[in-house]
């Protein structure tokens, strides 16, 4: 059986077989410093019932999203999903399904991937959407990669409002190549006059709206400015639902927008897997990363779906490829599709208009404690919160009290001490008023 363990004899075949001489001699590429000095303090085996026992026991220590009031945010929200989305999307002819390299047997993924492109393109005011990527923050990084490629210029600009693992992931993708990522200071108290900032070698500004402190931003001045200059703008959107209520980036001038799809079908799940969205303009088309599901007529005249675009790196484009994702989220995308469509566009308006209210409220008695204050002007469901103590003490505590109070901002951003007394608060339509009352009580009692 393939899952049983080798014996000293299969291992030491095994080696001769490579052309090694121990096990360790696989490993020596690895710095040192990545290699943990001894084994870790664990049971060398057990029984099935024994490790099912210790890992249910390991498991009920944590606190699910869904068993308390949960108002965390930060890039990744609690949305109800119907129970359709999750019994249509494991139908085995959508669960089992990969790949579509082969149309005329693939019409039925084919079809979802385009229908779901449609959705994407609608929401965020673009005029064509690829069949999705991994998620938000690899989505960010291909977006600056593709404005390398349409500028030839070589340096982004990232607003101090971006998720810090967004601009985390682009600085890896970019850092072997020669390209300039020059990524604002967080400061939730200005808003940074981009304008200024943008000269002959930048490729791209790169702005989030809603924000990560959840502030909602114009775009239309930034785009104005960025296209004076020869650059392009990139609209990043954490919070898709936000679009069934704000004025779309593809309406403010926006050139590309992506973001994270897991507000629609998708839950929390663990940080995975999530979904990239992607948009651009017609013109630039050539240059988007992932695949483009199309629409034709076959030699009878009948509508059939093909992959019109696929310049990945294992196709024929090899070196020239425009992306070296191999693959999209598929299955996440059904989700967001079969969704989405549950909702049409007035229901997943009144969903929006629900979540900014249901923020507002809760933001409301908020500022009525002492020394609490709402840092933002404007939001959709996300706001900051100023405490008069660290606010990763104060979360720790209320979790206690069975409240899942916000992301502390010094989470994201641990080595700044400035940062250390704000607590981004989102509220969503699974907030009860039973929720929102027990948040404010247990923070007054913390407080």
């Amino acid at each position: 059986m393939r899952y049983l363990p080798h014996t000293p004899v299969d291992r030491q075949a095994i080696l001769e077989a490579i052309g090694v001489d121990r096990i360790d001699d696989l490993f020596v590429d690895v710095p040192s410093q990545a290699l943990l000095p001894k084994a870790l303090d664990l049971p060398l085996h057990a029984g099935e019932m024994a490790v099912e026992k210790s890992l249910a026991t390991l498991a009920g220590r944590n606190v699910a999203a869904g068993a308390t009031a949960c108002f965390l945010g930060a890039g990744a929200y609690r949305h109800h999903v119907p129970a359709a989305v999750d019994h249509l999307i494991q139908r085995s002819e959508f669960l089992t399904s990969y790949t579509p390299y082969q149309p005329e047997v693939s019409q039925g993924t084919l079809q979802y991937l385009f229908e779901f492109q449609t959705q994407v393109a609608l929401l965020t005011g673009m005029e064509v959407a690829n069949a999705s990527m991994y998620d938000g923050a690899s989505a960010c990084a291909e977006a600056v990669l593709m404005a390398h490629r349409v500028t030839k210029r070589d340096k982004a600009l990232l607003c101090g409002g971006l998720h810090p693992h967004y601009a985390e992931a682009t600085a890896t993708v970019t850092q072997f190549i020669a390209f300039e990522v020059d990524a604002r200071p967080a400061n939730p108290d200005v808003v940074e006059d981009l304008c200024a900032l943008i000269d002959e070698d930048t490729a791209c500004v790169v702005v989030q709206t809603p924000d990560l402190f959840g502030r909602l931003h114009d775009l239309r001045p930034l785009a104005a400015a960025a296209h004076a200059n020869g650059a392009l703008l990139v609209a990043v959107v954490t919070e898709v639902v936000s679009l069934g209520a704000v004025t779309s980036p593809g309406e403010m001038g926006a050139d590309i927008v992506v973001g994270e799809g897991q507000s629609i079908g998708n839950a929390l799940n663990f940080g995975g897997p999530y979904l990239g969205l992607f948009a651009t303009r017609q013109k630039l088309v050539r240059q988007m990363p992932g695949r483009l599901c199309g629409e034709t007529l076959d030699e009878e005249g009948r509508r059939g779906y093909v992959l019109t675009l696929s310049t990945r790196e294992q196709h024929i484009r090899r070196e020239k490829a425009t992306s070296n994702i191999c693959t999209n989220s598929g299955l996440c995308c059904l989700a967001f599709c079969v969704h989405l469509s549950l909702l049409g566009e007035v229901g997943l308006h009144r969903l929006a208009q629900l979540n900014h209210a249901r923020a507002v409220s809760l933001a409301e008695q908020l500022v009525e404690l002492n020394d609490v204050e709402v840092l933002n002007e404007s939001f959709f469901n996300e706001f900051t919160l100023r405490l008069p103590k660290p606010a990763a003490e104060v979360a720790s505590e209320l979790v206690g009290r069975g409240v899942l109070a916000g992301v502390p901002v010094s989470r994201l951003y641990p080595d700044h001490p400035e940062l250390a007394n704000l607590l981004l608060v989102a509220s969503t339509e699974t907030n009860s008023d039973k929720d929102v009352a027990l948040f404010i009580n247990a923070l007054r009692e913390v407080l």
